[in-house]
């Protein structure tokens, strides 16, 4: 018997205006400043954390950002986002949707960002 994995998980495309340098320090800073640790960074791939401490070890959220470099111009930068913990999401509020809102809330307000277009498959 095949078991099924459940697990509290969140996506984002969006695309915003500026450079690539602009948005991956913008990344970092934002993802830092939201209580992760950047765990892998290839430039156009990023995997964070949440730092241990404030909830269970099942709850801490990982997130994994995809820069699109290929696509990527003058006028704007694309980038897919996947918050997921291994939390079963048994309420609509649980905690990995709330770090995806405040993340989300976060990279908005980033004065060196303008976003363009954002498509939320939530």
């Amino acid at each position: 018997m095949l078991g099924i994995l459940l697990m509290a998980r969140y996506t984002c495309s969006f695309t915003v205006a500026g450079s690539l340098e602009t948005l991956q320090q913008a990344l970092v800073e934002t993802l830092e400043s939201c209580n992760f640790e950047i765990i892998y960074d290839t430039g156009d791939y990023v995997m964070a954390r949440e730092r241990p401490g404030r909830v269970a070890f099942a709850r801490l959220v990982t997130l994994e950002a995809l820069i699109d470099k290929t696509t990527a111009t003058l006028e704007g930068v694309g980038v897919n986002f996947v918050v997921k913990n291994e939390e079963l999401p048994l309420q609509v509020n649980n905690h990995c949707r709330q770090m995806y809102d405040r993340l989300m809330e976060n990279l908005v307000s980033q004065e060196t960002l303008q976003l363009i277009e954002r498509v939320a498959a939530v």
